[in-house]
């Protein structure tokens, strides 16, 4: 698949989720919000439904009160006839009133009619005409005297006319019936913000925050002398949230199929990436072997002409040309084996204690000859006091010798090459090994990347270098493997300086 379909698939892919998280996320706010305007609706019904119950209570204790005081007082009374009766009497507080009962004798027969109030029963005729309007008059007057009787109850103390445990039980059942079965605290306070009673749980601080919800009690008494219900539910926003559970499991798992998508794009890159870099390396390999295979065959081709084997010096010159080609063949080989290490699970090493310092010496003197050929120079500073590391001796060696030969083949042909190897001791029992060269430099982005398998820095074909992009990643995974770290530091046109930090030996 070309790289521009993928992203194309990607962008219309990625648009999709987005779009739906989107949604998702706007659907949750409004949800959400729905949800806080029910329970507050909800909540201020109930408080509407507990103080209605209270001034209902409220009205009828002192209506009982005032009945049990006008059995205990004088009633007048006097027959209508047909008309009815009609009671006249003055409560222990002062306050008259009149109350007629309409209906025959026969219906109110049980009532005593004494002979002074006794009237015939000849009924005035235009007393059915004013019927109506004198028991409006009379449910006037006993609404005043009930509207009296209720003025007095402003100077009874509020926990009285409101007692707590009655409030608690009434807003308990309201909210179960509302469906809100949460835990509350409330507080009875007057128009300053005095608190007259408060449960154990309520926090003052949570007015002000505007999380409490309140209710006039008696909204009838005297603007002074009113008291407020306050409510505070500690777990009102759990409630509100726990109700739409499903609407977060939704939500989580849209976010997780993005991040799959995202993971998976992200995969396929690397993975196409990867297969142009084997690619790449196979075309590298076979030019590699293409080259020792041809030497190899025309040099068989030569030994069949019976003139070169006359020839001791042709022979010679066969001979090593074929024993060279084959231990570059081998050094391919080799190469290509590295392979291994990145495919299966940890190295197979041999630790041994051994100097860093007189390793990278016989390195250096080996290797002093290349450096040489092409003009270049190379120094050591092997300063470290204590260079005994655990390290496998054979791998070590390879690491020291690839960093040693990439700084070869990234020289500049303009500027002799310029090489320093040096060790010191630094702390935490470690020790650092430095590789600096005056070579091409790598740039930033490539320093990110110089450590991946296959992965090969572009050079332009400067000096004809091949490769298989195994070199450092091979390096990276051999100190890793060795309990080491290692980084570089690089400027384009400058150089590049490799840094190896390594345990020292516990022994």
């Amino acid at each position: 698949m070309k790289k521009q379909t993928i992203w194309i698939l990607a962008v219309l892919m990625g648009l999709t989720l987005l779009g739906l998280l989107f949604l998702q996320v706007f659907y949750m706010r409004n949800m959400v919000q729905m949800r806080y305007d029910q329970f507050e609706q909800a909540v201020k019904q109930s408080l509407h439904a507990v103080t209605a119950r209270l001034h209902y209570d409220e009205t009828r204790r002192f209506l009982e009160e005032e009945i049990d005081s006008i059995q205990s007082t004088n009633v007048y009374y006097r027959y209508l006839g047909d008309a009815g009766v009609r009671y006249t009497f003055t409560t222990n507080s002062g306050l008259k009133a009149d109350l007629t009962i309409e209906g025959t004798p026969n219906e109110i027969s049980h009532i005593q009619r004494p002979a002074a109030y006794y009237v015939p029963q000849e009924i005035d005729a235009r007393a059915n005409f004013r019927k109506d309007e004198r028991f409006l008059r009379q449910k006037n007057m006993i609404d005043d005297v009930i509207l009296d009787i209720m003025s007095q109850a402003n100077d009874r103390p509020i926990l009285e006319r409101a007692n707590p445990e009655r409030i608690s039980t009434y807003l308990r059942k309201e909210l179960d019936t509302l469906g809100l079965n949460v835990p509350f605290e409330f507080a009875i306070v007057n128009r300053i913000g005095s608190i007259a009673f408060k449960t154990s749980g309520f926090n003052n601080d949570k007015v002000a925050e505007g999380t409490v919800f309140g209710h006039s009690i008696f909204p009838r008494d005297h603007y002074g002398n009113q008291y407020f219900l306050q409510v505070y539910f500690p777990t009102k926003t759990d409630f509100v949230y726990s109700s739409m559970s499903f609407i977060f499991t939704s939500l989580g798992f849209t976010v997780i199929l993005l991040i799959v998508f995202v993971f998976t794009i992200i995969t396929a890159f690397r993975q196409k990436k990867l297969t142009e870099m084997k690619n790449d390396f196979i075309n590298n390999m076979t030019h590699e072997f293409k080259t020792p295979l041809s030497s190899i065959s025309l040099a068989a081709q030569m030994l069949n002409d019976q003139t070169v084997r006359k020839s001791p010096v042709m022979l010679n010159q066969i001979s090593s040309v074929i024993n060279d080609e084959t231990k570059r063949m081998r050094f391919l080989v080799e190469k290509v084996l590295q392979m291994s290490l990145f495919e299966g699970k940890k190295a197979s090493l041999k630790i041994t204690d051994v100097d860093a310092n007189l390793i990278i010496y016989n390195i250096v003197n080996t290797f002093k000859l290349k450096v040489e050929k092409y003009g270049g120079h190379i120094t050591t500073n092997l300063d470290a006091m204590n260079a005994i590391v655990e390290v496998d001796e054979m791998h070590f060696t390879n690491v020291i010798f690839n960093l040693l030969d990439n700084a070869v083949k990234y020289r500049r042909e303009e500027e002799p090459l310029h090489l320093q190897v040096a060790t010191r001791d630094i702390s935490g029992d470690r020790l650092e090994i430095t590789l600096e060269d005056n070579g091409l430099g790598i740039s930033k982005d490539d320093q990110k990347r110089i450590f991946d398998k296959f992965y090969r820095v572009s050079t332009g074909n400067l000096h004809d270098v091949k490769g298989f992009g195994l070199g450092l990643a091979y390096v990276k995974k051999m100190i890793t493997e060795l309990g080491g770290d290692i980084s570089v530091e690089s400027q384009l046109g400058v150089g590049t300086k490799f840094i190896i930090i390594l345990p020292l030996s516990k022994s």
